[in-house]
């Protein structure tokens, strides 16, 4: 596992672009962390590594939003689901065999679907307001 010190948003965007720029078809990006954590900074930066110059923002009440650039990615907010009917209703499942990217927030609340092969970030808060920790599984950046 790789730790990240992140000291602002703008540097976990930042690192969200470099991960987004080194992803292939079909990658899962697996978010863990609690409100405010900074999922959705990182997803934007992810986004932007992929060609997405705008639009990316949290999912919670559409529970998964589309986006089009190198690969189209699909950004999932899990924090709503509570169990295997929730998940099979979102449409999860069909998503995984699209070739897109997946990124899902609130990971931890579908830990039994999540893919073996996903690259899992867990972000927590670091010394001060604006620190993130950013724990790897599955990748270098």
């Amino acid at each position: 596992m790789q730790e990240y010190l992140s000291k602002s948003p703008a540097e976990t965007e930042a690192f969200g672009k470099k991960l987004g720029e080194k992803l292939n078809p079909g990658s899962v990006i697996a978010l863990y962390g609690g409100m405010g954590a900074g999922k959705t900074a990182l997803t934007r930066g992810i986004a932007s590594g992929l060609g997405i110059a705008q639009g990316v923002s949290s999912p919670t009440f559409a529970l998964v939003h589309e986006y089009e650039g190198r690969l189209t990615v699909y950004h999932f907010d899990m924090y709503r689901v509570e169990s295997w009917d929730d998940l099979y209703s979102t449409g999860f499942f069909d998503y995984l065999d699209t070739g897109g990217v997946m990124i899902i927030e609130w990971s931890e609340n579908i830990e039994g679907a999540i893919p073996d092969n996903a690259i899992r970030i867990h972000l927590r808060q670091g010394e001060t307001e604006n620190e993130r920790i950013l724990s790897c599984e599955g990748v270098n950046v």
